[in-house]
């Protein structure tokens, strides 16, 4: 603000102090050209020069003054106005007007600032004197000193306004975003995520800047919940088949045949640490298949969030639902699962991605199935889209559950299940081969009829594939 009051008043002062100098020059060259016309030049050898002409007290305010001086540097006649007195005689610029030069000449006195012209008078095509027309600066001066006092004084008085009411301003401006740095600040020496900002005021740049900031708070404070219950299922499933393998082993090294026995004994001793072998080796191998199924999903779904791109061809939909469909039947013991392909379908995306949400939905529907209950796979096409349904007649999903069931270790009461319930991993990476495939699942289910899972996906041809 300052500089910006320096430069305009700086500006303006010159800019009023070059048009007032003109106005001066003006006059006075209006003024020589007078006297140059009224004038009456003359030399007589008795009186020497000799010159006439008009009075001007009644041609300018400031008043102007005029005198002739002859070529030795005499005054030999001056204006009424001057009262007597003379202007400063200046010899330079006597000497180079009777050279013929027109000279201008600012003289400063403890009394005046004066401003003389100095021009040759020519009589007969020859000098034979100067005239030299003055005029006084005081109002000139007087008009500056004024400007400038009120410049200093005004710029002043802006200066400590502007700061005063931008400080005022900008505390009012920046409050929001202090308790933004506050609210920050807390939240990083509390780890409380379930902090927000109180946002008072109008949805202004500030205002979005808070919405902004708590949004990114609840999806931070999600993602840490959600991290933290991931860790925790993943501690809780990777527990159990260890404590199972630690238990089989623990009774491995019980197994043991005493000595001195009678053969028969040794015989049924043998017999029964054959099947306690056996059985713990089964359950061993049982829980490592486990652990490895859970790893694999993990690694899976660690691929998927960092952005994995699948490879991609032509994979026709109806013959490998008749593979899922196969598949399917060797673990539908005493389930009736139907094939309905009414449509053929091709769509542009990873055969083995697609072949792992099909099982994923069919093994989850034979689960949660009874028996004696039905689960049908179907196919249809339209309107560019691929549709495949997964309907079973199973217990079914509450309402308050539907919106979870895709979530990461989310599983329905195991009591539910015919074989005790997968990892809780499959619908998780059910949908995010179907987002990655361009496409969506949707879910319909009523407690006690079943659920379908509709999964769409688009055409190959609608996708440039």
């Amino acid at each position: 603000m300052a500089l910006v009051l320096v430069i305009l008043g700086t500006a303006l002062y010159y800019s009023l102090f070059f048009t007032l100098n003109a106005e001066v020059n003006q006059t006075v060259e209006q003024a020589v050209e007078t006297v140059t016309a009224s004038a009456r030049p003359a030399l007589m050898p008795q009186i020497g020069l000799v010159v006439g002409f008009l009075e001007f007290d009644v041609f300018a305010s400031p008043p102007i003054y005029v005198q002739a001086v002859d070529r030795e540097g005499t005054v030999r006649r001056t204006s009424s106005n001057l009262g007597g007195e003379t202007l400063p005689h200046l010899p330079d610029a006597v000497a180079e007007a009777l050279d013929g030069k027109t000279v201008w000449r600012d003289h400063h006195t403890p009394e005046a600032h004066l401003r003389i012209l100095t021009t040759p008078l020519v009589l007969g095509g020859e000098t034979i004197g100067v005239l030299q027309v003055g005029v006084s600066l005081n109002n000139v001066d007087r008009a500056l000193r004024q400007l400038l006092t009120i410049l200093g004084a005004g710029g002043v008085v802006a200066i400590v306004l502007s700061a005063a009411l931008g400080f005022f301003l900008a505390d009012r401006a920046l409050s929001p975003i202090d308790r933004i740095t506050q609210t920050a600040l807390e939240i990083t020496r509390t780890d409380d995520l379930s902090r927000r900002i109180q946002q008072i005021g109008p949805q202004d740049e500030v205002g979005r800047l808070a919405t902004t900031f708590n949004e990114m708070l609840e999806r931070i404070d999600r993602l840490f919940r959600t991290q933290k219950r991931f860790i925790g299922d993943v501690s809780h499933e990777l527990r159990t088949p260890l404590t199972v393998i630690r238990g089989n082993l623990d009774v491995l090294r019980r197994v043991d045949v005493p000595v001195r026995q009678p053969a028969t004994d040794v015989i049924q001793k043998d017999d029964q640490r054959q099947q306690v072998l056996q059985e713990s080796l089964a359950a061993i191998e049982g829980e490592a298949e486990r652990m490895a199924r859970l790893i694999n999903d993990l690694l899976l779904l660690a691929q998927a969030d960092a952005g994995v791109q699948l490879h991609r061809e032509p994979v026709e939909i109806d013959n490998l639902l008749i593979d899922v469909c196969r598949q399917g039947q060797a673990i539908a013991k005493g389930i009736d699962l139907q094939l309905t392909v009414e449509d053929r379908g091709v769509v542009s995306g990873d055969p083995d991605r697609l072949r792992q949400l099909l099982l994923n939905l069919v093994d989850n529907a034979i689960k949660y199935t009874p028996e004696g209950g039905q689960v049908t796979l179907g196919l249809a096409r339209g309107d560019g889209w691929v549709r495949i349904d997964v309907a079973d007649t199973g217990v079914g999903i509450p309402p308050a559950e539907l919106p979870h069931i895709f979530d990461r270790f989310y599983r329905i009461d195991k009591a539910r299940s015919r074989q005790g319930g997968g990892t809780g991993l499959g619908l998780s990476i059910a949908r995010w081969i179907a987002d990655a495939h361009g496409g969506h699942i949707d879910v319909e289910s009523e407690v006690g009829e079943g659920t379908t899972f509709t999964v769409w996906l688009p055409e190959a041809s609608s996708t440039g594939g």
